[in-house]
């Protein structure tokens, strides 16, 4: 009996499947996997010129004279411009802020182009966006505009139904090495607000209606506004207006 066990034991383990050659072909699996993904990655089309915006006929240049309601970055004389019309509480603009980071830190950043950030607040609908406005640009008193433009779209979630918006955006100051007290002073007497007022002007003047409205010059990005197709425009212009 001991031996039959010990038989039948022995016959079990060796119908056990062999853990190391199935361990291997997973792995190997897994690597195919990734070759393959990178492979798409780097020759997928980045963007069909054929399907990439284009002025309105007959479309005039951007007023660039109205700039000056805005805040840019980058050089005055740019041959490209990126305007941007934007309400920080927006979702849209919150997911193209990263693209429009990618703008500063690939183009802006070289020298060959311009960003310009325009304040549309719809404060119908959005009943923090105004003050957020202001707190951009009382962060950029004290050389941190873009700082807390950044911060307000990553951490819109946070103070976008807040109903102390305002102390929470007095934290972020100071988090950002900034002078609370003035953040305080500045968002207490409003003291932008007719700066803010004057964009959302623009705004409804150029016939802005839609958060974000994103412009390459003077072509309307519409719905192409992801970074292949904002890159490819952003690129054919720059090629077209070399001098």
């Amino acid at each position: 009996m001991g031996e039959a066990k010990r038989k039948q034991g022995t016959d079990s383990g060796s119908n056990m499947p062999a853990k190391g050659p199935i361990k291997g072909i997973i792995i190997g699996i897994v690597v195919v996997l990734v070759v393959v993904l990178a492979v798409y990655w780097l020759t997928r089309p980045v963007a069909d010129p054929d399907e990439l915006p284009t002025a309105a006929e007959g479309a005039g240049p951007f007023p660039a004279h109205e700039d000056r309601v805005g805040v840019s970055v980058g050089p005055e004389d740019a041959s490209v411009v990126v305007r941007e019309f934007a309400d920080y509480q927006c979702p849209g603009c919150a997911s193209f802020a990263s693209v429009a980071k990618r703008i500063k830190d690939e183009f802006v950043a070289s020298g060959d182009v311009r960003f310009v950030y325009f304040d549309f607040p719809l404060v119908d609908i959005h009943d923090n966006a105004m003050l957020a406005a202001q707190a951009a640009r009382c962060a950029g008193d004290q050389g941190n505009y873009w700082a807390m433009h950044d911060r307000l779209f990553a951490q819109q979630g946070e103070w976008s139904t807040n109903h102390n918006a305002k102390g929470v955006f007095v934290r972020y100051s100071e988090e950002l090495g900034m002078n609370p007290a003035r953040m305080q002073r500045c968002l207490d007497t409003e003291l932008h607000r007719e700066d803010v007022e004057a964009s959302l002007a623009l705004a409804k003047r150029m016939g802005v209606r839609s958060t974000p409205t994103v412009l390459v010059n003077n072509i309307p990005m519409g719905g192409a506004q992801t970074w292949p197709k904002m890159k490819a425009v952003i690129e054919r212009e720059l090629e077209t207006t070399k001098p």
